[in-house]
């Protein structure tokens, strides 16, 4: 039973709500518990007061029924803090921050950074961990806590089916290029045979494209035989290869669930590191690192005032840590209940932060010298998205000393990077299907469903490798985390801020610390007030951003502008990312029953198993799962102070 510690005009509660209770002999409140062991009465869905039954040891299965295995959890709290970094940490730490950087004035880009980082990062972040935590369940179930926004979670799993049917298409590319790498010399560097020609004409103003630019569009894309979305030409079958290769790893990681996946990050979530540390030390000795160096950290203060810096900033942010795609929230949800999620995000979100930094380093200092090399600025050879990581890194790459070996090694990194980050999407996908289907977690249900799970990617993943397929995922990369990620996110914090209640959700956080110190107390003070007023403020300036810009803007890809019903179709996936919160929202609305405000009030109050899951994680299948309240007489207070 629980025990009330403190009487007589409130309780403190040991697992739940903190709630007022009046002193016996008074009129009774009705008070929300996670259980039913003393006498009560149940408040049921339709406001009817009906006997609760008294909770007991459940019954063991009937012989021959099946009972669901259970969820597994983390062999321990590194493999989890190593697996969120090697999601947190991919290919935008690599190529995407140095470039923004560059672009917005330099080592100025670092203030909103920062700020965007403390303000929505941090916040966000934190809320997503704990939300996983705490409630033990994935991106749909876990909208317990609040039913009327169960759709944010299948709008997670938009974004992450999204996302993870392009990345994949990266790291096919990555094995493409590592399987090349495996060659003396480079085929895109000018020692090549087959290069000379070209990098004489390079030379002598005859050729406007590099080896390692004819490399990648001819060899790697097959471009020249597309004209653009409606020309995707045929499949490029080394590609299809590659693809399917990293489908199969993919399907094995995930296959063993957790404890084993959790084994694997000890060497990818660190093996990027190795390799950033070499390149920044090989780095430093090139002649024209410096140049390189102070190109990346340049200031250029009046991009302070542009909208576009602080829109970047943002979606830096949201693209590195992996926010609203749902693998944070999952891969949280299998921590033990009492894990210091607090901690966890601060080393997580700085350890980011600081990969991220660095990065540059190592990134510039190459381009650095590459631009020493061809008596150019170093402005004309960065540049974003897939032709950095497989044109100006290639090249750079090819300059060194012992090419074929630097190039390996960071093909490599590539390639641990993406598979971190995709593992964290898929199972925030696989968590949030098991979790409402508890029936596929048996062995043999699990592996033919992640099996079509996996296949299913791969031939929707075959448009993209097909000779105009950059133009399809360069689409889908504009939109798939543009204003629907965003939409998904403002929901999110809205949500929990007012309709599960800010308090509540930090009492749900000091309930996991089991202690807080004085240190973290002030902490969520300025947590709390992110998630009522900052980070929603900031997250509507970045979405009205967002809109003005697409709409006063048109999609490239080199020299191919997009045709109207190409952004139409890009528009169409942002929106069926965000459009799950409204319709679900209606399904949660009708379901319930009395009036409409009514069956709102019903909608956005938690669910009896969301207590019980949160609380202990156990949870019966004779539990009614349904709102409800409990009401003490004063029998209930005598036998508690007995």
């Amino acid at each position: 039973m629980r025990v009330f510690e403190k009487w007589p005009n409130y309780m403190k509660k040991t697992d739940g709500v903190e709630q007022e209770v009046k002193a016996p002999g008074a009129p009774q409140a009705p008070m929300t518990l996670s259980n039913g062991t003393l006498e009560n009465t149940v408040r049921a869905q339709d406001g009817v007061e009906a006997p609760a039954q008294t909770q007991s040891p459940p019954e063991p299965p009937a012989p021959g029924s099946e009972t669901p295995p259970g969820r597994g959890s983390w062999g321990g709290k590194h493999e989890f803090l190593l697996s969120c970094i090697g999601y947190c940490v991919g290919l935008g730490n690599v190529w995407r921050f140095p470039y923004l950087c560059y672009r917005n004035g330099g080592g100025v880009f670092l203030i909103p950074y920062c700020i965007m980082m403390m303000v929505t990062g941090l916040p966000l972040f934190l809320m997503e961990l704990s939300l996983g935590q705490y409630g033990g369940a994935g991106p749909i179930t876990v909208w317990k806590c609040c039913p009327l926004l169960k759709g944010i979670g299948i709008g997670m799993l938009v974004v992450a089916s999204l996302v993870s049917l392009y990345y994949n298409v990266i790291i096919a590319w990555t094995f493409y290029y590592l399987g090349s790498s495996f060659q003396n010399p480079l085929p895109w560097s000018c020692d090549a045979p087959a290069n000379i020609q070209l990098c004489r004409n390079l030379t002598a103003n005859q050729s406007d494209q590099s080896a390692s630019e004819v490399f990648w569009n001819e060899q790697v894309l097959g471009l020249s035989g597309s004209s653009g979305l409606d020309d995707p030409g045929p499949v490029r079958w080394p590609l299809a290869i590659c693809l399917l290769a990293a489908w199969v790893f993919i399907f094995l990681c995930c296959l063993k669930g957790i404890r084993s996946s959790g084994k694997i990050v000890y060497i990818t979530a660190t093996f990027p590191y190795l390799v950033l540390i070499v390149l920044i030390i090989r780095g430093a000795t090139l002649q024209g690192s410096l140049q390189g160096v102070k190109f990346y950290l340049s200031a250029n203060w009046k991009r302070l005032g542009s909208a576009q810096v602080w829109n970047d900033a943002a979606s830096q942010i949201f693209y590195s840590l992996g926010i609203g795609f749902g693998g944070l929230l999952s891969m949280a949800s299998y921590n033990k209940f009492d894990n210091n999620v607090v901690r966890d995000t601060l080393i997580i979100v700085t350890g980011n932060c600081i990969t991220s930094f660095f990065a540059g380093f190592a990134i510039f200092s190459i381009l650095g010298h590459m631009a020493w090399k061809k008596g150019v600025e170093v402005s004309d050879v960065a540049d974003s998205g897939p032709g950095l990581a497989f044109v100006a890194y290639p090249e750079a790459l090819a300059l060194l000393p012992g090419s074929f070996i630097w190039s390996i090694l960071f093909f490599l990194m590539l390639f641990t990077l993406g598979i971190d980050t995709l593992f964290g999407n898929l199972e925030g996908i696989t968590t949030a299907i098991l979790d409402e289907f508890p029936a596929l977690r048996e062995r043999k249900r699990k592996t033919m469903f992640l099996a079509v799970l996996c296949f299913s990617f791969y031939l929707l993943g075959l448009l993209l490798i097909t000779e105009g397929g950059i133009y399809w995922f360069t689409l889908i990369d504009a939109y798939s985390t543009s204003f629907g990620l965003i939409i998904i996110t403002l929901f999110m914090c809205l949500g929990i801020a007012f309709f599960y209640g800010v308090n509540q959700f930090c009492e749900d956080i000091i309930d996991m610390l089991r202690y807080c110190p004085p240190w973290c107390g002030r902490l969520l003070i300025y947590f709390k007030a992110c998630w009522a007023l900052l980070t929603p403020l900031l997250l509507l300036f970045i979405l009205m951003y967002i809109f003005i810009e697409m709409y006063n803007t048109t999609l490239h890809y080199g020299s191919y502008e997009y045709p109207a019903w190409g952004k139409a179709l890009g528009v169409c996936l942002g929106v069926l990312c965000c459009v799950q919160i409204p319709v679900w929202s209606v399904v949660a609305v009708v379901k319930e029953s009395g009036t409409l405000r009514d069956r709102f009030r019903k909608a956005i109050r938690p669910l009896n198993s969301w207590k019980v899951t949160g609380g202990d994680r156990t949870f019966t299948q004779d539990t009614v799962d349904v709102p409800f309240s409990v009401t003490l007489t004063d029998h209930d207070f005598t036998e508690a102070q007995a």
